[in-house]
């Protein structure tokens, strides 16, 4: 038998405790990989406790980059019902718990339009908990909800529908094993294929202009999409203000004044 991996609630952390924290990250793996993508395997689920297969460490090459964006843009053309839809079992019921994007809950509302779900489940929310933690100024959270409020009129909404998206596509979440790349701990919903994109550009990723280059090799890209890095960089930011220090409200501020500026012309 393989080896395994098990993250159990010590290895989780708040908010572990939840019934649904482990069940959520199953569904969101199961789902992507119904689309044929690289992710992680799902040995066994308990409330408490997840079995994952252990990936081997390997070294990130341009060409395993190149496939990886090829099977990234694969998995986001396998769609998703709405904006904000939870991932989805193999009968097409969704996931009715509560998902999570690290720590913090994530909403599963479903919208037709990106811009108002963007806005308002994956930028809005976390922007009280920034303030209150001392993390974010009045200044910048007065910048962001100017942007939101440019980007729920649909100043950036576009013909792509809902993409199957990882969610939580930092460098951390992208495994580079002998056999390519796999993905770990999803945040999976229907979004827009470029916030994963965004993300892998955010924290920085090896061979990030091949990984861009083999995804337009299976979906080419909208025109312009580099300078729409910071509108789909407002929701990892604000996630990030919400527990990880004023560096990230800072940072956050700076996208939202690049992301109006941008709606504005």
């Amino acid at each position: 038998m393989s080896p395994t991996f098990v993250k159990t609630l010590r290895d989780s952390g708040p908010p572990g405790g939840h019934p649904d924290f482990f069940a959520a990250e199953a569904a969101g793996l199961r789902w992507l990989r119904d689309a044929g993508a690289p992710v992680v395997q799902v040995i066994s689920l308990e409330e408490h406790a997840i079995e994952l297969e252990r990936l081997e460490f390997g070294r990130p090459t341009p060409a395993a980059a190149r496939d990886f964006g090829a099977a990234l843009a694969r998995m986001h053309d396998a769609g998703a019902a709405h904006f904000g839809s939870p991932p989805a079992g193999p009968d097409g019921t969704p996931f009715s718990g509560q998902l999570f994007i690290g720590r913090r809950p994530l909403s599963s509302v479903e919208y037709r339009s990106w811009g108002e779900f963007y806005a308002h489940e994956r930028v809005e929310p976390y922007l009280v908990p920034a303030r209150e933690a001392g993390n974010l100024t009045a200044a910048d959270e007065d910048a962001v909800r100017d942007a939101c409020a440019l980007i729920a009129d649909g100043v950036f909404d576009d013909d792509e529908g809902p993409a199957r998206i990882h969610g939580d596509l930092w460098n951390g979440n992208v495994m580079w094993t002998p056999a390519g790349v796999v993905m770990i701990d999803p945040a999976a919903h229907g979004g827009h294929r470029e916030t994963d994109l965004a993300m892998l550009a955010l924290f920085g990723c090896p061979h990030l202009n091949a990984i861009v280059d083999g995804y337009q090799d299976v979906h080419p890209l909208v025109a312009g999409r580099t300078d729409r890095v910071a509108v789909h960089q407002l929701h990892p930011l604000a996630v990030h203000a919400a527990g990880h220090g004023p560096g990230y409200g800072s940072s956050l501020g700076r996208a939202a004044r690049a992301a109006s500026a941008l709606a504005r012309g």
